[in-house]
């Protein structure tokens, strides 16, 4: 049956096209041929115009259809190519989509389709037609023709989407919830793509409706409510064919939400709250919870609480997370004064969001019981006070500063015991009675207050507790004041009066608040003027000031607070001022230099430094000293007479003769020593140099005979070394540091030695006596 339909549809379209297509070729003024009536899907031919502009008058076109989805196995003829012009035709050729593909066109201009065509994916097909005649002549140039694929119903709708929606509770008819919209690939200009919406018996039918063209959902009751039932869900159909039977369709469920409103008041869940809080239970916190029911969600749960007057201090209601009453202690419990209260609480909602009337209005309980069972606790020992103060004054024992308190709360009444809880405190406490004592002197000025915990012990429990005592030391005057001033300076030419500089006193006691200055010592030329707080001018009393006056300036003043005294010395400088006592030039002052502990130690350490340094080298010097001495094989190393065998011989390859054996000369008057003589004194002993009263003395026979002795020696010995050869050391061997000790190199004016004498010891001594600063006019006149 439908089969037929859709022939019939299609058969009528394509009869109603060809209608109005030939109605308007006759008003457009275009010739219509007979043939037109043998076929309504020929296409007419038309005499064209050799010119280019009247060609396309010479082709007759009728619209062109294709049934969609029809198939084709078999090419099947849709339509004839046809011109006005009254020649043989002999060829056609097309051009465009799907030319000579999806149709083809045979000499007689008949137009073919080769497959089965679908409108969803192309609905026209644009091609362009020629004709030629036997000679392959052109006849009529490209002319444009359309085909049209008829639709079918071959596609079903369809809804893009989930669709879901809400509506509050006790909304008004008509209210919109959703609207559903769905699709169909068809014709949307012919009943294959029109569609029709409709809510299916597989939903919920009660509540809901929907527009049969838009597709809204709607409420059509006013009594929604979401404590009965919060959601709903409705089955909607899209069909085509406007909505008949034979239409193709599709469904969707939708879901449809009720939102809360406040239309339900709390009520509590019980009549009576009985509740056991021990005594000693914190304050702030929660006692118990009173329970509320409220068939509304929580964000319209918006209860308030009330507690009777007289019991609204102890206690409060406090909302928790599930918007409950936490009902909080505020004040403290105590057994021994109560051990039970009573009293009631009631509960209301927030009429400003409340829906009215509440639908619970005649079932809720808004007013409850509650009491309180208070339970005893052994509790620690409690304060007469929550802090205490008291006072003592310094520098004094006090045996009684205060005494702190504290009493077993319970009915047992235990004893109590005190004591400190901050060790090396300067305040002891009796154990029994709480009284405070001082245990050693305090000085205000280094501990001004005492901050200690007394602690209080039940005995013999051990429950305890502890309180703060703040003990403030009274001040005496016990302190000197102490001045500080600055630079005090008198100019040339201050006058009488003058203010050449102010005082100002300071006291580490509290209480002196005023002081008075005074001149310890009068003074001619200065006095001083108190202000009668803590500062006092010096003033000019007399002068005149003078740089050149050798003499300082100095005051000694005195400073009393009422109770004790000090007195400190001013030095005043004398300036050459200005006429606005700028100074220009100060005498230079005589400052006594005080030196610090740790200077003065800092120079004992160097001076002591100093002369472990000097013991040393001297220890040093004698020990080089001494051992040079150990080297030396005679025992008196004072002056040498050396022999060289040839000029320029070295130290350690002389030989050296002791010349104290030459004192022997000027002592006795002989060089020879006998076993019988007994010792006689050194000649060097008299080479002194005598007085300035008395006159030099020689031996000169002697010292004459001697040479002679020691040269007749020196001739037989074949070793010795000739005494021209005479060499003197200058340092007191090759060792020393101490540099010359010879009394050789001592002929300087600073010489205390005179070795004049030596000219008068011959020729020989005459190299010796050059040596030692003789002058030679003297000698050659002695001789």
């Amino acid at each position: 049956m439908m089969a037929c339909v859709h022939l019939w549809t299609m058969g009528l379209m394509a009869t109603m096209v060809l209608s109005i297509s030939l109605a308007t070729a006759e008003d457009s003024g275009l010739p219509v041929v007979e043939g037109q009536k043998q076929s309504p899907v020929e296409i007419v031919k038309k005499e064209s115009h050799p010119i280019l502009s009247r060609q396309k008058r010479d082709w007759i076109w009728n619209s062109l259809y294709v049934e969609e989805e029809k198939p084709a196995p078999i090419a099947y003829k849709i339509g004839q190519l046809r011109s006005s012009k009254r020649v043989e035709v002999k060829k056609f050729k097309i051009d465009g989509e799907g030319a000579n593909t999806i149709f083809t066109v045979d000499d007689k201009g008949d137009l073919f389709v080769t497959r089965s065509l679908d409108r969803e994916e192309k609905n026209a097909y644009h091609l362009t037609a020629r004709m030629y005649d036997g000679n392959d002549k052109l006849i009529e140039d490209s002319g444009h023709f359309v085909v049209q694929v008829t639709d079918l119903n071959d596609n079903k709708p369809i809804f893009p989407r989930t669709y879901n929606g809400s509506i509050m509770e006790r909304s008004m008819i008509g209210t919109k919830v959703v609207e559903v919209r769905a699709t169909d690939a068809d014709d949307p200009t012919t009943a294959n793509g029109e569609l029709s919406y409709s809510l299916t018996p597989d939903g919920d039918l009660s509540s809901f409706e929907i527009d049969r063209v838009t597709g809204v959902i709607s409420c059509k009751t006013q009594t929604l409510d979401r404590e009965t039932r919060s959601q709903y869900v409705v089955v909607v159909k899209a069909q085509d064919m406007r909505g008949r039977d034979y239409g193709n369709s599709a469904t969707t469920s939708v879901t449809i939400t009720i939102i809360d409103t406040n239309d339900n008041i709390a009520s509590f869940t019980q009549k009576r709250y009985e509740l056991k809080v021990p005594e000693n239970h914190k304050l702030d916190e929660r006692i118990g919870t009173l329970e509320l029911v409220d068939r509304d969600q929580i964000h319209n749960k918006q209860p308030i609480f009330n507690i009777s007057r007289e019991y609204s201090k102890m206690f409060s209601v406090k909302l928790n997370p599930n918007k409950d009453g936490n009902l909080m202690l505020n004040e403290a419990l105590d057994y021994e004064k109560k051990n039970s209260y009573t009293f009631d609480v009631k509960v209301r909602e927030n009429l400003i969001n409340l829906h009215s009337p509440p639908d619970n209005i005649n079932s809720a309980v808004t007013t409850a019981q509650v009491t309180i069972e208070v339970l005893d606790v052994d509790e620690p020992p409690v304060f007469s006070q929550s802090k205490y103060t008291f006072s003592l004054v310094e520098e004094q024992i006090v045996k009684n500063i205060g005494t702190v308190t504290a009493k077993d709360p319970d009915k047992a009444n235990k004893n109590i015991r005190y004591s400190i809880s901050e060790k090396d405190c300067p305040i002891g406490i009796n154990p029994s009675t709480g009284q405070l004592f001082s245990l050693r002197t305090i000085d205000r000025e280094e501990e001004s207050r005492l901050l200690f915990h007394v602690k209080a012990q039940e005995h013999p429990s051990g429950l305890e507790s502890f309180v703060k005592v703040n003990i403030t030391v009274q001040d005496i005057n016990d302190n000197k004041p102490e001045l500080r001033v600055n630079e005090i300076y008198v100019c040339e030419d201050d006058s009488t009066d003058t203010v050449i500089g102010t005082l100002e006193a300071t006291d580490k006691d509290e209480h002196s608040n005023t002081f008075t200055f005074s001149l310890y010592s009068s003074s001619s030329n200065f006095s001083i003027r108190n202000h009668g707080n803590k500062t006092a001018d010096i003033l000019v009393k007399q002068g005149p000031f003078s740089l050149d006056d050798p003499k300082d300036y100095t005051l000694d003043v005195r400073v009393d607070d009422g109770g004790q005294a000090s007195v400190t010395k001013l030095v005043i400088k004398s300036c050459r001022c200005d006429a606005r006592r700028i100074i220009k030039k100060c005498k230079a002052d005589a400052r006594r230099m005080g030196v610090s502990v740790h200077a003065l130690i800092a120079i004992l350490l160097c001076i002591l430094t100093i002369l472990v340094i000097v013991i040393l080298f001297v220890m040093r010097k004698r020990y080089q000293k001494d051992s040079l001495a150990n080297m030396k094989n005679s025992g008196e190393i004072h002056e040498q007479l050396v022999t060289y065998d040839e000029e320029g011989g070295g130290e350690m390859d002389t030989n050296g003769y002791d010349v104290s054996i030459l004192s022997s000369a000027c002592h006795d008057g002989s060089l020879l020593r006998h076993p019988e003589h007994r010792p006689h004194p050194s000649l060097y002993a008299m080479v002194q140099k005598p007085p300035h009263h008395a006159q030099p003395t020689a031996c000169k026979g002697d010292m004459a005979a001697m040479i002679e002795v020691k040269k007749d020696e020196a001739d037989h010995d074949r070793d010795g070394i000739p005494y021209d050869t005479l060499h003197i050391y200058g340092y007191e061997g090759p060792e020393s540091l101490a540099g010359s000790l010879s009394s050789l190199e001592s002929s300087s004016s600073g010489s205390n030695v005179d070795y004049d004498f030596l000219n008068d010891w011959g020729p020989r001594f005459r190299t010796l006596a050059e040596l030692y600063g003789v002058d030679g006019s003297d000698y050659y006149h002695e001789y």
